[in-house]
């Protein structure tokens, strides 16, 4: 089979270098690079000249390198699913199928992804839930409007007694056209910047950086070492201030509610050092085309250093007191278990793979910005379990402080580069994809361009678009009681999801 085109996170590539195989060809080397380990990252559609061409990214960590597949397509063909051979592409294909017509023979699910895309009538009255028969066989549905702050999401649960047969997550109610949002305002560079920042509310950076990342290697930016390594600052505190809130909600949904308060407590410290360097205590404005926008002045930077050391002993400190208590372990451990060789299968990433023993995590197998100047150690855990999934939060909690405040200890002369208000001009005929570690794990950016260097397509994934089979996977054989604190265990995105 082909190699395809081969390149690295971040690298910007000519698309005339990308050979353009028959959908045979096409199926059998994507599926030979999965069996020799490579893993699937991207899988969208980019309407051309010629007709459709889907491209198809894989990743090979152990080497740090990304493979790319394409063919072309003419309006209304089809061709063999790759989703047995491969089930980490089940949902890929089915958004392909959705945004473009090109049906995937043979897939086992071929189910709306979102609402609101022209030709499917998105996930309405016609959509087919799966169903167990029996006379003992009851549902359960929940959603998809939640009370309280939470977006909207159906999840369909298949019973015997109280035990969960079955989950069915179904997503997509406010797709927002994201997207197609990137495309209209391509000339706009200042509200893109604003849209990335408004893919998932919780992953300003994570997103915001991956979207800066593409345009910088596309317009051929040099951003300086000191800019790059305060946007490691900035993700390495999202990443603590998430945790944090999510080891609160943990111990909130099992009762533990001094352990609710205290992690609470703490999330809004490292939020505040957030709001205290940018204005924002989810970091919105803080990163610009070239570098950040504000500098971390040394008082500043004191200020962060002690925050950090504060909140890290006592984040320890709380995580013995939760993870020793016999109350809080009776409900984690053996609960919603995913095991290895499922994470592996259907695809998991960030501490969901991590938690059931996946070593999978891009800032040490895709370096880029300020990770590329030092090592980020790939920390797992193999139950798999909502203790897992808790644990290894607490665990990055302390590995991003310490990285914090390593990196603070040694930020780099000379100045920030002057921000700039636009990358331009952009490489033409061009494709670069941009990895980054959110919180959630891996999120890809993949931006191509015309002849005239101006966006052509912009694809996006939240690692929720990856972990959500997840969370039907670690429910099953529980008791439907256990399903809040196993959705918690994940956190997944809805918005992110319905792009």
């Amino acid at each position: 089979m082909t190699n395809g085109l081969e390149f690295k996170n971040l690298q910007a590539v000519p698309l005339a270098g990308m050979p353009s195989l028959s959908p045979d060809d096409f199926r059998n080397s994507v599926i030979s690079a999965a069996g020799d380990g490579r893993r699937p990252v991207l899988y969208f559609g980019d309407r051309e000249h010629r007709g459709i061409r889907l491209i198809a990214v894989l990743a090979d960590d152990e080497h740090s390198r990304l493979q790319a597949f394409s063919t072309v397509f003419s309006e209304g063909e089809s061709y063999d699913s790759l989703t047995p051979d491969i089930p980490a592409l089940h949902l890929f294909e089915r958004e392909f199928f959705e945004e473009y017509g090109i049906e995937p023979k043979g897939h086992p699910w071929l189910k709306p992804v979102r609402r609101g895309i022209a030709g499917t009538g998105g996930p309405g009255p016609n959509y087919g839930f799966f169903r167990l028969n029996g006379e003992d066989v009851h549902e359960v549905g929940v959603g998809p409007i939640h009370a309280g702050v939470i977006e909207p999401g159906h999840f369909r649960f298949s019973c015997l007694g109280e035990d969960v047969h079955h989950l069915e997550i179904q997503l997509g109610f406010q797709h927002r056209g994201l997207e197609n949002l990137f495309l209209r305002h391509r000339d706009r560079p200042g509200v893109l910047l604003r849209l990335s920042e408004s893919i998932a509310g919780d992953s300003v950076i994570g997103h915001a950086g991956a979207f800066v990342g593409a345009m910088e290697s596309l317009g051929g930016i040099a951003v300086s070492r000191r800019a790059l390594v305060s946007r490691v600052i900035a993700q390495e505190l999202e990443r603590i201030g998430v945790h944090l809130g999510d080891l609160s909600a943990l111990a909130g949904d099992v009762a533990y509610l001094t352990g609710s308060a205290a992690f609470g407590a703490l999330r809004t410290r490292i939020i505040n050092a957030t709001l205290g360097w940018c204005g924002s205590r989810f970091g919105r404005g803080l990163l610009a085309f070239g570098g950040v926008r504000s500098e971390l002045t040394p008082g500043l930077r004191e200020q962060i250093r002690t925050i950090i050391a504060e909140c890290g002993e006592s984040a320890r400190l709380g995580a013995d007191v939760l993870f020793g208590s016999s109350s809080v372990l009776a409900r984690f451990e053996k609960t919603g278990i995913v095991y290895p060789e499922t994470a592996l299968r259907i695809g998991l990433v960030g501490p969901a793979a991590r938690a059931s023993g996946i070593a999978r995590d891009v800032r040490a197998d895709h370096p880029y910005g300020g990770y590329v100047y030092f090592p980020v150690h790939k920390m797992t855990l193999d139950a798999g379990d909502v203790f897992a999934r808790a644990f290894i939060r607490s665990v990055e909690i302390a590995q991003s402080a310490r990285m914090i405040c390593e990196q603070l200890e040694a930020l780099p002369d000379p100045g920030l580069a002057v921000p700039m208000s636009a990358p331009s001009p952009l490489a033409a005929g061009t494709l670069v994809v941009s990895l980054a570690e959110g919180w959630r794990g891996e999120i890809a950016h993949a931006a191509v361009t015309d002849t005239e260097g101006r966006l052509r397509r912009y694809k996006i994934k939240d690692p929720s678009f990856h972990n959500w089979f997840g969370l039907a996977m670690a429910v099953r054989k529980n008791g439907i009681s256990d399903f809040p604190v196993c959705n918690k265990s994940f956190n997944l995105s809805y918005c992110g999801f319905d792009l």
